[in-house]
């Protein structure tokens, strides 16, 4: 069937309990194969509930991943901000582990008018840090900076691959919807769509390619970047050539589908994905 799994951003819709074991059996009942716990809000379970998803994940074989809250800015001009991020972002690395994820996506800063090479910099000390402190609880999670949807944020394929070659247990998430959105329509054919993992090889190797962590949806977006996530059928991401290059480059690791309709999105690339497979 190909290297790649799919999933869904956060529980599929179908799923008649909102628990998060429930979305994982009913993960394994729709054919897809991987889910990310959508801690977008805060963390909040515990070390016994995390145990238990873990086992589920285990007897369904889905392949777990964690979005870590939402309100991370490590370029805040507020110490109180930077503190924070770095406390919810620990948190969601700490729990997704014992949860049994292993990427754990995040959003990583807004450049507020500062030069973008001083903000990776200060980015690049906070996930050095971070790093550090989760090697050292024996924590082998990977820290999965999103590229972002809006020129605003910090988060393009360039810097996120620099960051990923600096500092080890780092790599990108790669939202094809946001890069797409970001760049006001581009990032929406076969060659460029190529382009990006040539980059992810060239910057990262082979091995990076065999270890992606990709989003995907439909995305309206306007001359300021991202607007809201559309379904694949209401929006012009020519997701049908963004497959086949997965195909082309032989890719492995997670799809995760953040369409409103989620699962039936997620179905539809996956079922592309293995039409295409020969």
């Amino acid at each position: 069937m190909g290297k790649l799994r799919f999933g869904t951003a956060g529980i599929p819709r179908s799923t008649p309990q909102r628990h998060s074991t429930d979305g994982i059996a009913r993960i394994r009942a729709l054919g897809l194969d991987c889910m990310e716990l959508a801690w977008v809000q805060k963390v909040s379970i515990g070390e016994a509930k995390a145990a238990e998803i873990k086992a589920v994940a285990q007897e369904y074989d889905v392949v777990l991943s964690v979005h870590a809250p939402y309100y991370l800015n490590f370029n805040s001009r507020d110490p109180k901000i930077i503190t924070a991020s770095r406390k919810r972002l620990l948190a969601a690395a700490r729990k997704g582990w014992l949860a049994g994820a292993r990427n754990i996506v995040f959003h990583p800063a807004f450049y507020h008018k500062d030069p973008p090479e001083v903000v990776y910099e200060r980015l690049k000390e906070h996930m050095v840090e971070i790093t550090a402190i989760l090697r050292g609880e024996d924590n082998g999670v990977v820290l999965r900076p999103e590229t972002t949807g809006k020129p605003s944020q910090f988060g393009t394929i360039e810097e996120l691959i620099a960051l990923s070659r600096e500092v080890p247990g780092v790599l990108p998430c790669v939202d094809f919807a946001h890069l797409h959105a970001r760049s006001g329509g581009a990032y929406n054919s076969a060659e460029e769509f190529a382009h990006v993992l040539r980059l992810i090889e060239e910057g990262l190797g082979h091995a990076a390619l065999d270890d992606m962590h990709i989003h995907v949806s439909g995305i309206k977006y306007t001359d300021k970047g991202e607007r809201e996530h559309l379904n694949l059928a209401d929006a012009d991401l020519r997701y049908r050539e963004l497959v086949q290059v997965w195909r082309d480059f032989d890719i492995g690791g997670t799809v995760i589908c953040e369409s409103p309709n989620l699962e039936v999105d997620a179905l539809t690339l996956q079922a592309l994905y293995r039409q295409m497979g020969g």
